[in-house]
């Protein structure tokens, strides 16, 4: 069950609503709390009964070493808790993927295991593991088990984030909070939702099946001529923005429903102006993560320049490799770090010149933004690639130097590149112009601390007239309406429904 079905819109969400305002009207808050848990339980169990007893095994087990870190203040209980999570993960995730290495370095044939991803493993590990964390800092003392397994499994954020700290939720589970005013939430709540459907219905999956068929053609051994090589990466360039960027406003608008405010996880990467502030928007609570519980204890900036980039690279290629087990994932990962080494490196290499009185600023930062863009989708071909040979097929493409393709199988592609060329003009200046979901509800909170998030990350749309600005109105209903009416109808008329990418993570 997915965000963006029929059965999840109204066999799902509906009755959770009306079960949650009963239950809010006869403030009943320990009732709320484990009436979410059990929805959130329900939901994650449409897709594997069996994998549902990992969950709660893993809750069970994390909140009893939780005791036992509070009563002991023992590093030991931490590094168990943290070596328990991680070998967990580490089976399910990556045991397949060691194997096949083993064997093939040492060209022997240990069977693989076939072991099946449980989903959402990698969110719910990272998130408890910074739950022990903060346990063992003292940041948190007092905590009552529903509170920490519906800080866990709470449904709008379980599957694929964003990564919630217990600051971020735990505070949030009380009455006070559940009884917020019901109009305001789920006005700005559905409006979130519905503007997520809409990126992810009618946006991200129109895209799809362009990138699908350009990368299956690679994946296939056909060598790809340059406008289909250009056409496929864009395609899914925009795919991946608006399937994770709806589900972003998704997850947001759903927990906003509930009365319940989480932080905020994706703000306009496209309109970074370096790899560094790409970082700060794309998948924030990943990055917000890796910093605080890799690249800082890797040493981070503290220790010089060299020891620096070495934490960039290592704290990189480990954020590569979370996303998935294969060496694309984790050549995506070196990219990125090899990017954010050169950009800190030609920070303090031109820290101290004086390149803004010789070329306008305007120049300068068209300049880096493009250059930012282009890396950026240059490292998703190997995010999107089965294999390298598929990547390499695709950038040889991209660069002109295919020396032959099958014309009939790329006509079998796209019937009309035109109209993608002018889809896809459309979809950059959406995410390049346009103010995103949160700048335009900025004034409603629809995340945490959303006044200095959205201050540190101004960009081109930074800057939104008033007028443009959401608000519980007639004509911004009208508005929403009819983009949740258009995301159904194509919901409607889809034949299969397409999970959200980073589902897979």
């Amino acid at each position: 069950m997915v965000f963006s079905s029929i059965e999840f819109i109204y066999f799902f969400l509906v009755p959770t609503l009306l079960v949650f305002f009963i239950l809010r009207y006869l403030a009943l808050e320990k009732a709320i709390i484990w009436w979410l848990i059990i929805a959130s339980l329900l939901f994650y169990a449409w897709w594997s009964v069996y994998y549902l007893i990992l969950l709660i095994s893993s809750v069970i087990v994390n909140f009893s070493i939780h005791k036992l870190i509070l009563k002991k203040q023992s590093r030991l209980f931490l590094t168990i808790g943290t070596v328990i999570n991680l070998a967990t993960l580490a089976y399910f995730k990556y045991a397949d993927f060691l194997i096949a290495n083993f064997n093939t370095i040492l060209g022997v044939e240990v069977p693989l295991l076939h072991v099946i991803l449980p989903l959402a493993i990698s969110f719910f590990t990272f998130q408890q593991i910074s739950f022990l964390f903060d346990t063992y800092h003292q940041r948190i003392r007092a905590c009552s088990f529903a509170r920490y397994c519906l800080f866990v499994v709470f449904f709008p954020q379980l599957i694929a984030g964003p990564i919630v700290l217990q600051k971020h939720t735990i505070p949030q589970f009380t009455l006070t909070v559940f009884r917020k005013p019901l109009f305001m939430n789920l006005a700005i709540g559905s409006t979130l939702f519905a503007i997520g459907l809409f990126k992810k219905i009618v946006l991200a999956d129109s895209m799809a099946p362009f990138a699908n068929d350009v990368f299956n053609l690679a994946n296939l051994g056909h060598s790809v001529p340059a406008e289909a090589a250009w056409l496929g990466v864009f395609a899914y360039t925009f795919q991946i923005y608006f399937d994770f960027s709806g589900y972003c406003d998704m997850a947001l608008g759903l927990a906003r429903m509930f009365s319940i405010t989480l932080p905020i996880n994706f703000n306009s990467p496209y309109q970074a102006k370096n790899i560094v502030d790409f970082w700060r928007r794309w998948h924030m609570t990943l990055s917000a993560f890796l910093r605080d519980y890799l690249y800082i204890p890797l040493g981070g900036s503290r220790y010089g320049k060299v020891r620096q980039y070495m934490a960039l690279m290592l704290t990189m290629l480990l954020g590569g490799l979370w996303h998935g087990a294969s060496w694309t994932f984790v050549f995506w990962g070196f990219l990125h770090g090899l990017y954010l080494a050169v950009n800190h490196g030609w920070s303090t290499l031109t820290k101290n010149t004086l390149f803004s009185e010789y070329i306008p600023a305007p120049v300068i930062q068209f300049t880096s933004h493009l250059i930012t863009l282009l890396a950026v989708i240059f490292a998703w071909v190997f995010f999107r690639a089965e294999n390298f040979s598929d990547a390499l097929l695709i950038i040889t493409g991209m660069l002109g130097q295919t020396q032959f393709y099958n014309a009939g199988v790329w006509a079998g592609v796209v019937n009309d590149t035109a109209m993608l060329w002018l889809k896809i003009i459309g979809l950059a200046f959406t995410v390049l112009i346009l103010p995103n979901s949160i700048e335009l509800t900025r004034h409603y909170r629809p995340v945490l601390k959303v006044k200095s998030i959205l201050a540190k990350t101004t960009g081109i749309s930074g800057v939104v007239k008033s007028y443009l600005l959401w608000r519980p109105s007639m004509s911004w209903s009208m508005v929403i309406g009819v983009m949740a009416s258009i995301s159904l109808f194509f919901l409607y008329q889809a034949n299969n429904i397409t999970e959200f990418i980073y589902f897979n993570f």
